[in-house]
C-alpha cells in the first residue's frame, strides 16, 4: 500500500548492479538508466514522425532528444513524488505505444504513469481506454505558413515549426517574405537561421538552393519571396493554399492594415506578432484562444510580456482575486534602440542600449485586461530595457482580495506549472542560484521564482523570468497550431 500522499510507481527498482564500492554502484546505475533511455530514443522518434505523438515529462519534451536529455527531464518528477520518476515506468508505457501506434496527441508520460498507478490492471488496455480518441485519429493533410517578416521571431518560428515537422502532415513553413537587403541576401538570411549568437546553431542541416531562391532546412524546402509591398505577392504561383501568414514585422497592427495579406490568392488567415489595435482580438494562448472563431481572419498573439505575466495573474486572480497591482517589466534591449547614442524618434531610447538601463513605457498592464477583461482598470505598468540581448523579468506587485501566505502562493503556482491547465504557459523554479541565460530557451511563457517571492497578509510580489524571444515564439505556434486545426489533444487531459 502506497503511502499517503505518494502514488506508487509501476516499478520501484531502477536495472542497478550491485558492487563492493558505493562509487562503482552509483556509476553503474547511471549505466544502466543511459542504456534504458537509448532504447526509448528509436521508439520516441518514430511515433512523432508517422503519427505525430509528442511525448514529454511534466512539459519536457522528449522528442529528438538525447539520452541524458531524457534522464535529465525525469528528474523534475520530484516536484511532486519527491522521488525521481523511474525509466522503467515511461518505458514501459513507449512501448505500449509503439504497439498501441495512435493518432496525433501530445503525451505526459508522468501524468500518464500517475494515472496508471492509481487505476492498476493491464497497462495496454489502460492507456487504450486513455488514447481512444486518438487511436484512430489521422494526422491532417497539413497547412501551409509564411513568415512575413525574418528578423528575431521570424526565425525562432522558422526554426521551431522546422523542428515539429514531425509526420510533415502538420504546420508545413512555405515561405518567407522579406524585402531584399543586399546581392548575396539570400545567403545571410540563410546564415541568420543557421548561427543565432542568444539560441546558437540550428538543430540540423540548411542547404542554400540559388538558382530556385530557396532554403531547405532539414528537409523543409522555404521559398524566399522578396517585395515591399504585401499587396503585390502572388503566392499561389508557388502552390501555396489556405495559408496562414504570420506578420513579424510589426508595420500594421490594425484590421485594416494587416488585411492587406488577405488580398492575396493563397492567405486565408493572418496572425500578428505584436499587440493588435482596434478591435483585434489579443490572444494569449492558454488564457483566452478559445475565443477564436472560424469567422476570425486575423489576430494578434500580443506581446511577449502579456504573454509571460497573463497566465499567471489569472491563476492569481482565480484564487486569491486581485484588487488592483503594477507591473514593472525588466527587459532585455531590442532591435529598435540605439547600441551608441543616436537619434531616435522615441524617449530615451537614442541612448546606447549596450551602457545604460532605460526606463520606458510599456502597454503589457493595460493589455492583461484584452485577454481578461475582469482586469480592466486595474494594472498599472513601467518598463526598464537593461543591458542584456534575451530573457527578460516581469515584478508583479499585486494587492489581493484575501490573504494568503508564500508558501500557499508558491504551492498553488508550481502544482499549475505541473498539473494545471496552464502548465504549458507556467513554470516554476526554485533555485538560490539561478540567473537569467538560465532561461534562454525555455518554451513557458513566464516562470515563477519561487524564492523571490513576498507575501505579507493581502500584499503579494511575484518574479516571473521569460525569455522574450522563444517563449513568445512557442505561444505563437500554439495559436497557429489552432488557427490550423492541428493542435494534438492533451493526454492527460489539460482540467481547470
Amino acid at each position: 500500500m502506497a503511502a499517503a500522499g505518494r502514488p506508487q510507481y509501476l516499478s520501484r527498482k531502477e536495472p542497478t548492479v550491485h558492487m563492493n564500492h558505493r562509487a562503482d554502484a552509483h556509476l553503474e546505475a547511471w549505466k544502466a538508466k543511459q542504456e534504458l533511455a537509448e532504447r526509448m530514443i528509436p521508439l520516441i522518434g518514430q511515433l512523432y514522425r508517422d503519427r505525430d505523438v509528442v511525448m514529454s515529462v511534466h512539459g519536457r519534451s522528449l522528442v529528438g532528444r538525447s539520452a541524458i536529455d531524457i534522464i535529465r527531464a525525469h528528474t523534475f518528477a520530484q516536484k511532486i513524488d519527491a522521488v525521481e520518476l523511474p525509466l522503467t515506468d515511461t518505458s514501459a508505457i513507449i512501448t505500449a505505444l509503439s504497439k498501441i501506434q495512435p493518432g496525433p496527441v501530445s503525451v505526459d508520460l508522468a501524468g500518464l504513469a500517475s494515472g496508471y498507478r492509481a487505476a492498476g490492471g493491464d497497462l495496454e488496455t489502460f492507456l487504450r481506454q486513455q488514447l481512444a480518441p486518438a487511436i484512430d485519429a489521422q494526422p491532417t493533410s497539413g497547412t501551409d505558413v509564411v513568415l512575413y517578416g525574418f528578423g528575431r521571431i521570424g526565425r525562432l518560428l522558422a526554426r521551431i515549426i522546422i523542428d515539429h515537422s514531425g509526420s510533415g502532415r502538420g504546420l508545413n513553413l512555405r515561405a518567407i517574405v522579406v524585402r531584399r537587403g543586399s546581392e548575396n541576401d539570400l545567403q545571410k538570411r540563410a546564415n541568420l537561421l543557421r548561427r543565432d549568437s542568444v539560441h546558437g546553431p540550428f538543430n540540423g542541416t540548411i542547404k542554400v538552393l540559388e538558382d530556385e531562391n530557396a532554403i531547405l532546412a532539414n528537409g523543409v524546402r522555404i521559398q524566399v519571396i522578396y517585395s515591399d509591398d504585401p499587396s503585390t505577392v502572388d503566392y499561389a504561383q508557388y502552390g501555396i493554399e489556405n495559408a496562414i501568414l504570420v506578420d513579424n514585422t510589426g508595420r500594421w497592427r490594425d484590421a485594416q492594415g494587416l488585411g492587406v495579406h488577405l488580398t492575396n490568392a493563397g492567405i486565408s488567415r493572418v496572425l500578428l506578432t505584436a499587440p493588435g489595435k482596434g478591435d483585434l482580438k489579443n490572444i494569449v494562448y492558454g488564457v483566452n484562444n478559445g475565443e477564436i472563431t472560424d469567422a476570425d481572419t486575423i489576430v494578434s498573439a500580443a506581446s511577449c510580456t502579456t504573454n509571460a505575466i497573463t497566465p499567471v495573474l489569472k491563476v492569481v486572480n482565480d484564487e486569491f482575486g486581485v484588487a488592483h497591482g503594477h507591473v514593472e517589466t525588466v527587459h532585455s534591449y531590442t532591435n529598435d534602440q540605439n547600441l551608441i547614442d543616436n537619434f531616435h524618434k522615441g524617449d530615451r531610447r537614442g541612448r546606447s542600449a549596450a551602457l545604460n538601463m532605460v526606463l520606458t513605457e510599456t502597454g503589457a498592464a493595460k493589455a492583461v485586461a484584452k485577454a481578461l477583461p475582469e482586469f480592466e482598470g486595474k494594472l498599472t505598468g513601467n518598463a526598464i530595457r537593461v543591458p542584456t540581448p534575451d530573457v527578460s523579468m516581469a515584478v508583479l506587485n499585486l494587492q489581493l482580495e484575501r490573504e494568503t501566505t508564500r508558501d500557499e502562493l508558491n504551492a498553488l503556482l508550481e502544482q499549475v506549472s505541473l498539473t494545471g491547465a496552464l502548465r504549458t504557459q507556467i513554470d516554476f523554479v526554485e533555485s538560490p542560484e539561478i540567473v537569467s541565460t538560465d532561461f534562454v530557451g525555455s518554451n513557458r511563457a513566464g516562470i515563477v521564482d519561487g524564492l523571490a517571492t513576498i507575501v505579507t497578509g493581502k500584499s503579494a510580489v511575484l518574479y516571473v523570468w521569460y525569455d522574450n524571444e522563444y517563449g513568445y515564439s512557442c505561444q505563437v505556434v500554439r495559436i497557429i497550431e489552432q488557427l490550423a486545426g492541428s493542435h494534438p489533444a492533451h493526454l492527460p487531459a489539460l482540467e481547470a
